[in-house]
């Protein structure tokens, strides 16, 4: 996903359209639903991957476009 992407006006940009996109957009394993049954604890609800392959997680929205500028830009 690109900063580009978010400027599409397509059905599917969540963030352009209001609701849901038409149909699925994935199709969720076992593994996926048991962890959405059952989450841990954290205070983490942002995460993004840096160029290096490297998880960076954020506890908010501030923290997650800081991790963009840092990682990603």
């Amino acid at each position: 996903l690109y900063a580009a992407d978010l400027e599409k006006d397509t059905p599917y940009n969540t963030r352009r359209k209001l609701g849901l996109p038409p149909t699925a957009i994935s199709n969720p394993g076992y593994d996926a639903l048991y962890a959405a049954a059952n989450p841990i604890a954290t205070p983490y609800y942002y995460y993004l991957h840096d160029r290096n392959g490297t998880i960076r997680f954020a506890e908010d929205y501030a923290g997650h476009n800081a991790n963009k500028r840092q990682f990603l830009y």
